[in-house]
């Protein structure tokens, strides 16, 4: 079942072209990995996609909805964390909860407590925020995106800066949101990451796609030689050394 459908986006600011032709669809269940060197496109195609800046040209659909016609019914069933969690330090994880779930309509007390579980911070929820280590955080933040039981979930470098405790707490709770059916667009310059976590790789170079393929797809050149890592892959085919 197709969640997000991506149709030609285009982004021109002050006659900048900073993403032109991105067409690309998520379905259900799907982690996609959309990676590129520094200056890429990458944040841009996520703001287009949440509506949080207009399109040039193009279409973003979410669960049919058109994000510039009907934003309130395209963006009700998203979650995101762009950047870092928006987060208030000096309350208790619970009432940060608290607080986002004011934003939608029929948050109960249950799905506050569900959402806890799923994130595994039942043991540190009532703690300030203050006190958590960055991946707990990073969890906290995850926990406010899908409290709204999301079929799009939107993560912006969500291991960024973790250590390597918190990266596997990260990807093993990443992996079953995907398999609770929702559909998780993950942005990220973890080659690595997205290797562990994904089904598919988007790459961008230059605002355009240069890549959309499955993982085993990506890490095979044209003879079907296999590539020993994704990073050498990525340098094939995308033609950079560096990604960030």
């Amino acid at each position: 079942m197709e969640i997000l459908k991506c149709e030609n986006l285009k982004k021109i600011i002050k006659n900048k072209t900073l993403v032109e032709n991105i067409s690309f669809s998520a379905n259900k269940g799907d982690i996609i990995g959309l990676v590129g060197p520094n200056g890429a496109g990458k944040t841009t195609i996520i703001k287009l996609i949440l509506g949080l800046i207009k399109l040039t040209e193009g279409k973003v659909l979410i669960n049919g909805y058109d994000i510039q016609n009907d934003f309130v019914n395209a963006i009700n069933k998203v979650g995101a964390i762009v950047e870092n969690p928006d987060l208030y330090m000096y309350l208790s994880g619970y009432d940060n909860l608290k607080l986002t779930a004011n934003n939608y309509r029929n948050i109960t007390k249950e799905r506050i407590n569900e959402v806890i579980k799923i994130v595994g911070l039942e043991q540190r929820i009532k703690d300030k925020v203050s006190t958590y280590s960055l991946g707990m955080r990073q969890r906290l933040g995850i926990a406010e995106a899908i409290i709204n039981n999301p079929e799009l979930l939107i993560l912006d470098e969500p291991t960024n800066g973790l250590d390597v405790e918190g990266i596997i707490e990260i990807r093993e709770l990443i992996k079953e949101l995907s398999s609770k059916g929702i559909a998780i667009l993950i942005s990220s310059h973890n080659l690595t990451e997205i290797d562990n976590l994904c089904n598919r790789i988007i790459a961008i170079k230059n605002g355009k796609i240069i890549v959309n393929e499955t993982i085993e797809e990506f890490k095979q050149i044209s003879n079907g030689e296999k590539l020993d890592s994704i990073e050498e892959a990525f340098i094939k085919k995308v033609g950079e050394n560096e990604i960030d």
